[in-house]
């Protein structure tokens, strides 16, 4: 049986795409000087001769002149800023290319299409294998481009399955790697993908590894079986041309985020590129479907709701169906109004509508006042407006209705958390105060808000969209906005990696609750059964009261305040990130931040931009800033608890960046819906929640940041029955997944990968007899049992050797450094989730222990390029151990246990050192540090001389796998890359015995690599050639001239004519021109630098 290459899943991919419409052709069959040559070079990215073609084809009706300025427009996308040229290209994709004109006295403009996005027979799609790009002395080959009229809006990197060590990991590290050095490349594309073969995800150019998502449905209709490759899915699914085309057009957004430096003032615009996800595409095709079908005339005006659970990108969903109903032509240029009914949430909403404005193509609005809603609403057509439930409350006058605004058809009214009680129609009797006595003077009938918005847009669609799904008692939300129109659920985020799960741990032993208090809890807890939401009236209820003041007791706020910080340090020595502290009230926030700052003075600061520690919560007139003795029981808010909208942003900014000294924050009802900070990984609750509010609240620790295991919710009040309940309301709805899960399942996980990790210890290891020949007690007697345990009891000194030993150990397993490497990573992830719990803190100690191996292991990873797996970015922190200080930064000498060249005095590649090196006790060791020094030392001369590098590289690549193969024993490979280190040392010697420069000795290099030149032209003539060059390459060097065509082809010239001056053979020219061309690109960079 043949093995699986990359090759053969390269033709798989190949296949398929040709399957679903797609044209394939070599890369090599459109390469300069091939009989079917498309590129006049390799810097060429776009194929211009069929952009030409297709734009002409398009565009039938505007002048040829226009169409090729149009075509030069895109070609001349230059900017030092790879992810500006994207979104500038991406605009011109989908907004047509501006042609300025004057027509009588006007200026006008043409539209060059560069697609067809309503027709896609209209376009030519094109596959490429292997197609060489140079850029700034590097020459990368994508594995497969998609070309759309010659523009390549596809990349995928492929590794194959088969091989443990190509991961979808390295292929991502990949499109890294062309990203820095073939930038050009990604000023065109829409989409990157990266698979090896079975695994198959997609992300935009901006997106992290975490952030790529895989693509689960072929068709939209169901998830495809796990049995068929999810490259296979991903192709058929997402890169059909009609659903890449949709893609690029309605679904990829450029968010801007506006961040000021607390130091400078200095405001900066943050953009993110941001794709949709496939239950995003779907649900919001389906969405705008039925409100096309239900705005017509005869439809129902009910859009349906689209319950995607929270943290799946449900706001940006939102964003995404806005902008294609926007274009739909049905809709002729709809009114879309978005409704909230908090104004937190409008705020957070808009931010995001607004952020996205070049999707929607026009600027949102917010209304200020009812009289700014009516005054937005009242127009002919257009517009994206955002308002609050309470802005429809019509007049006292007029209660029983609420004025006509417009009787349009097209206006679509989106509501975000459509299934809250207040969407209702029921009449209730409300009191009628006088506004200067505030005596009851009369009655007044009031309805529910929907009511209100039917009176005021008769005609429009309505749409909801929610987190958390619609309760069976709620017959509200079904009559205004219809049935769900898509369902995606807990299960399918947490498959998917769209959100993590959320773990409870209950700690009210920790803070103790006497019996008033809970059967108070329990009392209250029946009345928010009849509305989630506490009003006004209910605050003023004596039982609320009076609870606030159990809850707030001193005692149990000092309490609680410690417990906290003590769960809080805890948990930010192991897990990078933050945590969020819920209250029942602002009196309670402002007591809970006076005792924590009590025990951590250090936290507070008064300014808004400094601090650990900030109380994020409204104020209001009648609160004092502080004891007044004359009104002793008046709320004391202080000033640095008083926060305007512009500083609540400022503290939002501040909290969703991971970076930021911000760690924790103290809430009441702010935030705790719409928020989004990925870096949040904890939320203390120290409040009655109950069903919808509290399913919001706690989505806000699930959100995906770097390799974030889980979020956890610690219970302070007792919560635990309510989740109860919320659970079984949203596994009635038909939800999927657990809301949280315990965290003792947690504790559990840990203790599983626990023992993994110390059977590594127990597991036989070839490299035994060395370590005992060395340390006896290294291994427990008469046992190949690896006696970790002695590291604990020893001094510092001797924790180094034990440290050696173990690394040697790992060595000798079978594949030992990535199964430890990977398994330690696993169980460090259990161990954050799990900390503080007792269990964990028992095995703390062999966990820092673990940790230190596997750091120093990490550091003989990689060949020089690019991140490897196991440096990707973590959230997990390194635990300290004391007497080690394992959290220094460990480098492969010390990792190695030798002297850093610079300490010894000796070279890195003198016969000394690498005597040093080959009479370590540690072979492994040895054979690892060699491997790294040695690509470090041929990547370094990689930027100067090619030829030689390359020839090295061969050499170091051909050794290892030899040994690998098991062809060599350790001893030989070490003796072997030593032989490969000193042949290193003498190719830097070369230009010495041939009498020229450096410089001149890589071009001598490159032009005797072809024997035949060799034999003809002599050895004299061939370094007079390469003096000639590189004279030439230096005085011709140009700072721009990497990306000026006509520097490269001048360049060219010059190399040409040099080599046909002295007679060099004609038939091996077109090599040699590359080979130098490629060398003077090196060299022209280094010579600018």
């Amino acid at each position: 049986m043949k093995p699986i290459t990359e090759d053969k899943i390269e033709t798989f991919a190949i296949e398929i795409l040709q399957l679903i419409g797609w044209e394939y052709i070599h890369g090599l069959a459109l390469a300069p000087g091939a009989e079917r040559s498309e590129r006049e070079n390799f810097e060429q990215i776009i194929l211009v001769d069929r952009l030409r073609k297709s734009v002409a084809v398009l565009n039938p009706g505007i002048p040829a002149d226009a169409q090729e300025l149009a075509i030069q427009k895109v070609l001349r996308i230059y900017s030092p800023e790879m992810l500006h040229n994207n979104e500038t290209f991406h605009q011109l994709l989908v907004e047509k290319v501006k042609i300025p004109y004057q027509q009588d006295g006007f200026e006008r403009s043409y539209e060059v299409a560069l697609v067809d996005f309503e027709d896609r027979m209209n376009n030519e799609f094109l596959c490429v294998n292997q197609y060489i790009i140079i850029e700034n002395g590097q020459n990368k080959r994508p594995d497969l481009l998609l070309f759309a009229n010659g523009i390549p809006l596809v990349v995928i990197e492929l590794k194959n399955a088969a091989d443990q060590n190509a991961t979808i990991r390295k292929a991502y590290d990949q499109l890294q790697t062309y990203k820095a050095t073939i930038p050009s490349l990604f000023t065109y594309n829409a989409i990157c993908v990266i698979s090896d073969g079975m695994a198959c995800k997609a992300g935009s150019i901006s997106a992290g590894y975490s952030r790529y998502m895989n693509w689960k449905s072929a068709d939209g209709k169901k998830e495809a079986s796990r049995f068929i490759p999810q490259l296979e899915i991903l192709l058929k699914g997402m890169l059909n041309p009609d659903t890449l085309l949709d893609l690029v057009r309605n679904f990829i957004v450029f968010e801007k985020n506006k961040k000021e430096d607390p130091k400078t003032g200095i405001t900066q615009i943050e953009t993110v590129k941001k794709l949709a996800a496939y239950h995003q595409y779907y649900a919001v095709n389906r969405a705008v479907e039925s409100s096309i079908i239900a705005s017509g005339v005869k439809g129902d005006k009910r859009g349906g709701v689209v319950w995607h659970t929270q943290g799946s990108g449900k706001s940006l969903s939102m964003v995404f169906y806005a902008g294609k109903l926007i274009t739909a032509p049905e809709m002729q240029n709809p009114t879309i109004l978005v409704i909230t009914d908090r104004n937190d949430l409008d705020d957070q909403l808009f931010d995001t509508f607004a952020n996205s404005r070049q999707l929607l193509r026009q600027e949102p609005v917010q209304a200020k006042d009812r009289e700014h809603l009516k005054e937005l609403l009242k127009v002919a057509s257009g517009g994206i407006v955002f308002a609050t439930i309470q802005k429809f409350l019509p007049d006292a006058s007029s209660s029983a209705a609420y004025e006509l605004l417009t009787d349009r058809r097209n206006v679509v009214v989106i509501a975000d958390e459509a299934h809250r009680t207040q969407y209702g129609f029921e009449a209730s009797i409300k009191q009628v105060r006088d506004k200067e006595t505030k005596e009851i003077i009369g009655q007044r009938i009031a309805y529910g808000f929907a009511k209100y918005m039917r009176d005021a847009l008769p005609n429009a669609t309505y749409i909801g969209f929610t987190g958390t799904p619609i309760e069976g008692t709620d017959i509200n939300t079904p009559q205004i906005f219809g049935q769900y129109v898509d369902v995606y659920d807990i299960s399918q985020a947490v498959a998917d990696g769209a959100t993590v799960r959320i773990y409870y741990e209950s700690r009210l032993a920790k803070v103790s609750l006497a019996e008033e208090g809970k059967r108070l809890i329990e009392e209250f807890d029946a009345e928010l059964d009849q509305d989630e939401e506490i009003t006004n009236q209910q605050k003023t209820k004596a039982k609320y009261t009076t609870m606030e003041a159990i809850v707030g007791n001193d005692d149990r706020i000092k309490n609680l305040a410690k417990d906290i910080i003590n769960h809080s340090e805890q948990r930010q020595k192991v897990f990078d990130g933050k945590g969020m502290i819920v209250a029942m009230s602002r009196r309670i926030a402002a007591n809970l931040y006076k005792e924590i700052i009590l025990l951590r003075p250090d936290w507070h600061n008064d300014s808004i931009h400094q601090g650990i520690i900030k109380v994020v919560m409204t104020s209001s007139s009648s609160d004092k800033a502080e004891f007044d003795k004359e009104d002793p029981t008046a709320l004391v808010i202080p000033k640095n608890m008083r926060t305007t909208k512009s500083e609540r942003k400022i503290l939002s900014d501040r909290m969703k960046d991971e970076n930021d000294s911000l760690k924790l924050v103290i809430v009441c009802d702010m935030w705790l819906t719409g928020f989004d900070a990925p870096c949040l990984h904890t939320l203390y609750i120290d409040k009655p929640m109950k069903g919808h509010n509290l399913m919001q609240a706690i989505a806000r620790v699930n959100r995906v940041f770097k390799d974030k295991p889980g979020g956890l919710i610690v219970d302070y009040l007792g919560i635990a029955t309510d989740l109860k309940k919320a659970l079984s309301f949203y596994s009635d709805a038909g939800g999927k997944g657990e809301p949280t899960l315990d965290i003792e399942r947690a504790v559990e996980l840990m203790n599983e990968k626990f023992e993994v990790v110390q059977q590594f210890f127990n597991e036989k290891a070839k490299t035994q007899n060395d370590i005992i020949a060395e340390e006896p007690e290294a291994y427990y007697a008469n046992s190949f049992r690896f006696n970790y345990r002695r590291f604990f009891k020893v001094e510092s000194g001797e924790k180094l050797s034990i440290l050696l030993q173990s690394e040697e150990h790992i060595l000798g397993l079978h594949d030992g450094k990535s199964r430890f490497i990977r398994e330690v990573s696993l169980l460090s992830q259990a161990f954050a989730l799990s900390i503080p719990q007792e269990r964990a803190m028992e095995i703390k100690e062999d966990i820092a222990f673990f940790q230190a191996v596997k750091a120093r292991l990490i550091k003989f990873e990689g060949a020089g390029t690019g991140k490897s797996d196991i440096e990707i970015e973590t959230a997990i922190k390194q635990i300290v151990d004391e007497a080690l200080s394992s959290d220094r930064v460990i480098d492969i000498f010390e990792a190695a246990g030798i002297d850093k060249p610079e300490i010894s005095g000796l070279e890195v590649l003198s016969d000394e050192f690498l005597a040093d090196v080959k009479g370590m006790k540690h072979q492994n060791l040895a054979f690892e540090l060699l491997k790294k020094l040695l690509n470090d030392e041929i990547k370094t001369r990689s930027k100067t001389n090619l030829v030689k590098s390359k020839k090295l590289l061969e050499m170091l690549e051909g050794a290892i796998k030899r040994y690998q193969n098991n062809l060599l024993t350790t001893s030989e490979i070490i003796q072997e890359l030593i032989n490969i280190a000193k042949e290193i040392k003498q190719s830097d010697k070369e230009n010495e015995s041939l009498g020229l420069t450096k410089d001149e000795v890589a071009f001598y290099n490159a032009l005797e690599v072809n024997d035949s030149a060799v034999m003809v032209l002599g050895d004299d003539l061939l370094k007079e050639i390469a003096r000639e060059i590189t004279d030439k390459v230096r005085a011709n060097a140009a700072i721009d001239w990497t990306i000026r065509e006509s520097a490269r082809a001048k360049l060219m010239v010059i190399v040409s004519r040099t080599l046909r001056k002295h007679g060099y053979p004609p038939d091996k020219q077109a090599k040699a021109i590359e080979t130098v061309l490629k060398q003077a690109e090196l060299m022209a960079v280094f010579f600018t630098n």
